[in-house]
């Protein structure tokens, strides 16, 4: 018999860890969110997307016009264009006067669409709760039996102290570092140098953010969505954020905020095709072994080791990347 891997390797421990597709594109307009959606099922992979859309109600709304921007959005939520349902929205802060309104018109006309809802510049872990209770107040209104996922971003000195708590918080799946404003919450005391690259992995109150944001979203199993790259101009800048954001810092998702960032992003977090051959080569000989210990080149290999390299895999699958068809027909034939 043929145990696949999330049967036997995690000893009762929640073997679906979450995972969300690895890049977060933001667009505001509606010329710009219809080509966000044609892009999306563009790149799609076996009928999964490869990257979310966060539809965005805070800064693509303009003043007075918040109402027109949401109900705009919900709009997008439920058209056709939509084929995935994986698009969320940013709303407003939990001290905007706008929030309740966004979310009864988001959640109501909406609600069963909406892949997540964003909500920024949280000072601590009451308002997260807070924010999850006024999006569980909508959907009751509206009669939505589903509990719509939380994402919330840390940009402020209050949310990085309660991070853990906030990581905590039942809903919330997803933490992003929102790098700017927190670099300007430090009034100068930080140069600005650290907005960009490599001084936002380099300096050491930015790094240390970004660090106790992965360990904490590592810590309750949520995701950790590193921030945006500013320069749109060459791809490769926003590549080489993300390959710095997943192999140092443990990021497993970005965001995005030009067309041209998506295709770079999502081949940062894609694993190296030799890793995926060797990880593919060393489960399909547990699972021959039913997941005894094994050895290859030399090394040996037990379940502490397979946990790796079945991580490995799913993340290769979660990108489109290439496998063996063996392993895929092993353990993503149902996916």
């Amino acid at each position: 018999m043929n145990l696949h891997p999330s049967d036997v390797l995690y000893d009762g421990e929640n073997a679906d860890r979450l995972r969300l597709p690895v890049c977060d594109h933001y667009a505001g307009s509606e010329k710009l969110i219809r080509k966000s959606l044609a892009l999306q099922a563009e790149l799609a992979v076996d009928g999964r997307v490869t990257f979310d859309i966060t539809f965005d109600c805070e800064d693509g709304a303009a003043a007075g016009r918040e109402a027109a921007q949401a109900a705009l959005v919900a709009a997008l939520l439920v058209d056709p264009a939509n084929r995935f349902d994986r698009c969320g929205v940013r709303v407003h802060d939990p001290r905007h006067a706008a929030l309740d309104e966004e979310l009864d018109i988001v959640v109501g006309r909406a609600g069963q669409r909406v892949a997540y809802v964003t909500f920024p510049k949280l000072h601590n872990a009451a308002e997260a709760h807070d924010c999850v209770a006024r999006l569980n107040a909508a959907a009751d209104r509206h009669g939505i039996a589903r509990r719509i996922p939380a994402h919330v971003l840390i940009e402020t000195h209050g949310a990085l102290r309660e991070v853990f708590d906030i990581a905590a918080t039942p809903q919330v799946e997803c933490l992003s570092f929102g790098l700017m404003d927190f670099v300007s919450a430090h009034r100068g005391a930080i140069p600005d140098a650290a907005m960009t690259s490599p001084g936002q992995f380099d300096h050491p109150l930015v790094r240390r953010a970004k660090l106790e944001i992965a360990a904490a979203c590592h810590a309750f199993g949520k995701v950790a969505s590193h921030n945006v790259t500013t320069d749109f101009s060459e791809a490769a800048v926003a590549h080489g954020d993300a390959l710095r954001a997943a192999r140092e810092f443990g990021y497993t998702r970005m965001w995005s905020i030009h067309p041209t960032q998506i295709a770079p992003i999502v081949s940062a977090f894609e694993p190296d095709a030799g890793a995926v051959t060797e990880a593919a080569e060393i489960l399909l000989a547990a699972q021959a072994n039913q997941w005894g210990p094994t050895q290859r080149a030399g090394r040996l290999h037990d379940r502490a080791s397979y946990r790796f390299y079945w991580e490995v895999l799913q993340q290769a699958a979660l990108v489109g990347a290439a496998m063996p068809e063996a392993a895929r027909s092993a353990f993503f034939a149902s996916a």
